[in-house]
């Protein structure tokens, strides 16, 4: 996941949770990259997704003021506020966005402020140089898990009243692009992050009570978990147009560097409150230093003959990891962590063709994938973990097929079929040494392969049949997935006792993958007026790799089951600058879980919000 082309996750190979995400106010377009085209990007599974965010540069006026502003059920206020403007030589845009609301359940309130400034200038006609800085501070209260009982009882209800997470995000980034000629450019975008992410809470399993000590009649105390992350990156692409023959080509080609240090500090004694703080009573047990460094160079270049798009693609990347440091204080001793450093080189290529039939094409697209393995598959106690040497990196390869196009203004159609082949999925087995001693062996298990289709229509009747009318116009759409993910060899083992109990995965669910996604909808539209309503089905899923149906007292694993859920929408715009937005989310109030969780933010299941309200007004002056 990037923002405007740079990366915004906590460590993209060793640890690529992407805490934060841009507010969709400020979201100007948002770009999906498949084939050999996001090998320009990155060598992860699935792609790429791209926030462009705006810059200005849409603006027709040196100075333009936005403001919307939303209120809603369970406490929700946003306000977002927004200056931009464009000049021959320079375009601005800034925004501060502030959310806050209690949470439909129990202990989930939360503030989210978002701030964002982007300012570009031309030099001269061919130098342009930019900057964006992005602010992100969120805290908010978690409320826990619950076991599928406690779900079916309360859905509201929560069990934990002292559990918080926070996260503060910086990302700042310098950008310069030089116009040699109307066919070629070269960009240069430098950029850094430091952020953190932070949690206090009490997150033992949702069977034992967080209740008051009878022997210090208070509170346990909490647990405090802190990561600091400080990254650091450079990219340089080249594009140009050119003619070879009969063929027009459009080459991009360019070079990367990448630096990322994760200090992970975990286990610490916290407080016996209720507020969020980060007060240590006693050091962390746990103290680690992660890194990452990344060098990597792409090549791709677009053939164009007619009505025949051929776009091949390569990319070599140079992956290093280090991990050092405290992993566990037993006894008063230090345990260190197993100290691993990796360095991994590899040649990643693909391929993508288009076909163009006057406004629809075929197009197909075959491109390798890559997923190093995460800090958490490089990290381990010496006495309980052995990390197996000749671990490899997961791989394998995306491919898909599909036809897409519109007919006249009245129909458009995105129709394809895809598979995904994940080889070296990394697991722990466990096993039994010469002595009998058993630790955990972080090895990989297995594979696992998903196929499909992908399916998005929307169709105008008026614009088809009836051309002109007095009383507005209608769109229907559909867009859907059919997965079938699974298994193939997977093997694990885990310790009953003292008996090593070996099983294989082969042909079982991939979890959190359910087979159907389908969304589907009317538009209304009657001048300034648009009216929305969506229907969402998801079918269930398991939540762990054993498939298991039957839920577990601490509602960890088990089944999820599949759900609807009905939005309406609504948005007037009048006078020009002016608009009133409404809406109703879960508009039949249906209780539904997306998601069983081992650890945070639960553990156990987590309740979707029940039906809530909003209403916004809004200018642009």
């Amino acid at each position: 996941t990037r923002q405007n082309g740079y990366d915004i996750s906590s460590d993209p190979f060793g640890y690529p949770e992407a805490y934060y995400t841009p507010q969709l106010q400020s979201v100007q377009r948002i770009q999906i990259v498949r084939g050999a085209g996001a090998l320009q990007y990155g060598p992860q599974f699935g792609g790429l997704v791209n926030f462009i965010l705006r810059n200005g540069s849409d603006i027709q006026k040196p100075f333009q003021f936005e403001t919307q502003n939303t209120v809603g059920s369970f406490g929700l206020v946003n306000t977002y506020n927004a200056v931009g403007g464009n000049t021959n030589k320079m375009h601005y845009y800034a925004f501060y966005d502030q959310r806050n609301a209690d949470g439909w359940r129990e202990n989930s309130r939360y503030k989210v402020k978002t701030g964002f400034a982007s300012f570009s200038y031309q030099v001269t006609n061919k130098l342009k140089l930019g900057f964006e800085y992005t602010n992100f501070y969120m805290v908010s209260q978690q409320p826990g898990g619950l076991t599928d009982a406690q779900f079916n009882q309360n859905a509201r209800q929560s069990l934990r009243s002292r559990n918080w997470f926070n996260n503060i995000w910086n990302i700042g980034t310098v950008t310069a692009d030089y116009q040699f000629s109307n066919n070629t450019l070269l960009q240069v975008k430098a950029f850094g992050m430091w952020a953190e992410r932070n949690s206090i809470g009490f997150t033992q399993n949702v069977l034992i009570a967080d209740t008051i000590n009878a022997a210090t009649r208070n509170y346990n105390n909490r647990v405090v978990d802190v990561d600091n992350y400080k990254n650091y990156g450079i990219e340089a692409r080249f594009i140009t147009q050119f003619n070879m023959g009969a063929w027009n080509n459009n080459l991009s080609a360019g070079v990367r560097y990448f630096n990322g240090t994760t200090y992970r500090y975990r286990n610490g004694k916290g407080d016996v409150g209720n507020n969020y703080n980060l007060t240590l009573l006693s050091p962390y047990t746990q103290d680690l230093d992660l890194t990452t460094s990344n060098v990597a160079a792409f090549v791709e270049n677009m053939f164009s003959y007619k009505q025949l798009r051929i776009i091949p693609g390569v990319r070599f990347e140079t992956i290093g990891n280090t991990v050092g440091g405290q992993m566990n204080v037993t006894n008063g001793n230090i345990v260190p962590a197993l100290t691993q450093s990796q360095t991994r080189t590899f040649l990643l290529a693909g391929v993508g063709a288009e076909y163009h039939i006057k406004n629809t094409e075929l197009y197909a697209n075959i491109s390798q994938a890559y997923r190093p393995a995460l800090f958490s598959d490089l990290t381990g106690t010496p006495t309980l973990d052995v990390i197996d040497q000749n671990l490899k990196d997961a791989k394998g390869y995306n491919a898909d097929l599909g036809y897409r196009g519109k007919v006249k203004d009245y129909l458009f159609f995105d129709i394809g079929i895809f598979y995904l082949q994940y080889n070296n999925r990394i697991g722990t087995l466990a096993m039994q040494d010469a002595n009998g001693n058993f630790y955990n062996f972080r090895t990989n298990v297995g594979n696992s392969v998903s196929k499909g289709t992908e399916f998005l229509i929307e169709f105008n009747p008026v614009r088809a049949f009836v051309k002109n009318t007095t009383w507005g116009s209608v769109s229907v759409f559909v867009s859907g997935t059919y997965t079938d993910a699974r298994y193939n060899n997977f093997s694990t083992s885990s310790r009953q006792g003292n008996t090593i109990v070996k099983t294989n995965f082969n042909n079982k669910r991939v979890e959190n993958a359910p087979e159907w996604i389908i969304r589907s909808g009317i538009n209304y539209y009657f001048k300034g007026l648009t009216i929305t309503t969506q229907w969402s089905y998801v079918s269930s899923a398991f939540s762990d790799a054993t498939n298991t149906l039957t839920p577990t007292a601490n509602g960890q694993n088990g089944l999820i089951p599949s759900y609807y859920v009905a939005d309406i929408s609504a948005t007037y715009k009048f006078l020009e600058k002016f608009n009133i937005k409404a809406g109703v989310n879960n508009a039949t109030d249906a209780r539904y879980f997306t998601r069983r969780a081992g650890g945070y933010p639960g553990p156990g299941l987590l309740p979707a919000d029940a039906r809530n309200v909003y209403i916004s007004i809004g200018a642009t002056l």
